[in-house]
């Protein structure tokens, strides 16, 4: 069968019946030699590539509506909606985003990337097409993990009352990024080995009508349980039990892993590039040596215990010390606060991305309340993930400015580490650390080892005229930049702050005697970062400030060097601003 004649639902609605587990081999064989090229989801992807194709011939996207939460599992529905060269053709593989994305397709509703919300994103499209009398389905894809996240229980709660037609496809894999956690899943067992008829049945007790589809990667069991569904007047769960990775041996043997993978050999399974040990690695190795030691260490993941470092077999050995609580991290942040003011000492690993979805208990329940625990904040900068959905430069001003909580930027791996080890030590006040990802070179700073005196600034060598503040990785960028001022015999200042979110005032008013221009530079955005906070005292001094960041705006698919560059953080563009007047 040739895959490009699949040039939308339509043309997938002509293709025989007895063609149809033809047609997805060939999508599974053309899906994985892209990722295996390319890099991506594998796991979420092949696992719902029948229910895709079920959905699509029986539906009529995009008059009926399909929300795929997370939408890291859409690319089969990418494929069957206008893409399929973004998977056949190698020069046209990144001309897609790896999830749903509006400005590809009228078939993408929303750009998600993050989880738990495409229930709620159903249930206002069906109210909006209730206020209006039109007549069209409404279908919400969830799982691979996501409906253990809080936003999931809300948006079946309320599409229970609101009734109408709603159709909640639950893609039931045991699966999230790792394992799957939670009382509910034990329900969710049941639910499986009775073919749906347990009698604890969550999603009927919230008022959704209920069917159980058990074969999941049975395309024409699909269409005919989709086809009993269309057109329904009334909410319904569809629960379906799929094999996560299906299709492929090594997604299904080993299934963490195989969620998202760099390229790799597609006969072998072997990864095209080893990367050896992270500092991921080697914070759950220091932490793991503490926790024989200290038994009120735990190391918190809300579903990517791989943030820590924290594979299976560091799981295993971590024991109780240990807590995945699902795609859960309002509640991680919660569970952090009571820990910490209960005489234990939480850690809670965090990609920068996903630390927004807890702003509310990262304010009121953390800093308000004053727990000492300790988040340590991965896959941030600008370096970091470079989709829409996944973009860490956002972190710095949104905990920075929440009062009472530490917010520290390491320059080294070593200073990373002392800053681990003063804030499981401390207890007087949350401390958040971001990761220092930019691997174990030898530190240029002097490490330190006490950061009680919040805001005091390092002052790594003391010069004249300038001052350049490198934050955290932007520290390596300041030097450089000092070696070519040195060279046109400017002896500029260089200032480690370690504290994003604090001024150290003093020293600015000591700079300010016989220097005329501060500098800062931060790896995030500038609006309301640390920055504007140096330039607020600085210029209220008569200094002249430079502040060098991010713009704030969205950046998707971006090339990390290319925004450095736009973003002035470059030796060459610092050197131009300071010589330019």
């Amino acid at each position: 069968m040739d895959l490009r004649e699949i040039t939308g639902p339509e043309a997938l609605k002509k293709v025989p019946a007895e063609k149809l587990n033809e047609l997805c081999d060939e999508m599974r064989a053309a899906m994985l030699k892209r990722t295996a090229a390319h890099g991506g989801h594998v796991g979420p992807n092949l696992g719902f590539l029948e229910a895709t194709v079920a959905l699509h011939r029986v539906f009529n996207s995009p008059v009926d509506k399909i929300i795929f939460d997370v939408s890291h599992q859409a690319y089969p529905h990418k494929m069957l909606t206008g893409r399929m060269e973004a998977y056949l053709d190698e020069d046209k593989y990144d001309s897609v985003s790896g999830y749903t994305e509006p400005s590809e397709s009228v078939h993408d509703h929303f750009i998600i990337g993050h989880t738990s919300t495409s229930v709620s994103l159903a249930c206002g499209m069906a109210k909006a097409r209730d206020l209006k009398g039109e007549k069209y389905n409404v279908i919400a894809v969830i799982g691979d993990g996501s409906l253990t996240g809080g936003m999931a229980f809300e948006g079946l709660n309320n599409r229970g009352e609101q009734g109408g037609n709603a159709i909640i496809i639950f893609n039931d894999n045991q699966m999230s990024i790792a394992e799957n956690h939670g009382g509910f899943l034990g329900s969710l067992k049941k639910l499986r080995e009775t073919k749906g008829e347990y009698p604890c049945n969550f999603f009927k007790a919230l008022g959704l009508d209920y069917m159980y589809v058990d074969e999941g990667n049975d395309v024409h069991k699909l269409i005919a349980a989709f086809e009993k569904v269309k057109d329904i007047d009334h909410p319904i769960v569809v629960h379906v039990n799929t094999e996560k990775g299906h299709g492929y041996k090594f997604a299904t043997e080993n299934k963490e892993p195989w969620h998202w993978s760099m390229p790799w050999e597609l006969e072998t399974g072997k990864a095209k590039r080893e990367f050896g040990e992270s500092i991921n690695d080697r914070t759950a190795e220091y932490l793991l040596e503490k926790m024989k030691t200290d038994k009120s260490l735990v190391a918190i993941s809300a579903a990517v215990p791989t943030f820590g470092g924290f594979n299976k077999a560091r799981r295993e050995r971590a024991g109780k010390q240990f807590v995945d609580v699902g795609i859960c991290e309002e509640h991680a942040a919660a569970f952090s606060s009571a820990l910490a003011k209960s005489g234990a000492r939480p850690v809670w690993f965090v990609a920068s991305t996903f630390l927004q979805r807890a702003y509310d208990q990262l304010s009121h329940d953390i800093a308000v309340n004053s727990s000492p625990a300790v988040i340590v904040v991965t896959a941030s900068g600008l370096s970091s993930m470079n989709d829409v959905t996944h973009v860490g430069f956002f972190d710095i001003p949104m905990a920075s400015n929440i009062p009472n909580l530490v917010h520290l930027s390491p320059t080294s791996e070593a200073e990373y580490f002392a800053m681990l080890e003063w804030a499981l030590t401390q207890r007087e006040k949350p401390v958040m650390i971001r990761m220092y990802e930019k691997g174990a070179a030898a530190p240029t700073c002097p490490v330190e080892t006490d950061f009680s005196e919040i805001g005091k600034f390092q002052v790594v060598k003391r010069g004249k005229k300038v001052a350049l503040f490198g934050l955290g990785t932007m520290f390596s960028v300041a030097e450089e930049t000092a070696k070519a001022l040195k060279d046109m015999d400017i002896d500029a200042t260089l200032v480690n702050p370690r504290f994003s979110g604090d001024v150290d005032t003093a020293l600015i008013k000591d700079l300010a005697k016989d220097h005329d221009t501060l500098v800062t530079l931060e790896d995030g955005v500038i609006a309301g970062g640390f920055g504007e906070k140096v330039a607020r005292v600085g210029a209220a001094l008569g200094l002249k400030v430079i502040v060098k960041g991010a713009k704030k705006q969205f950046e998707d698919r971006y090339n990390p060097r290319e925004l450095l560059a736009r973003s002035g953080l470059t030796v060459d563009s610092i050197v131009f601003d300071l010589l330019k007047e």
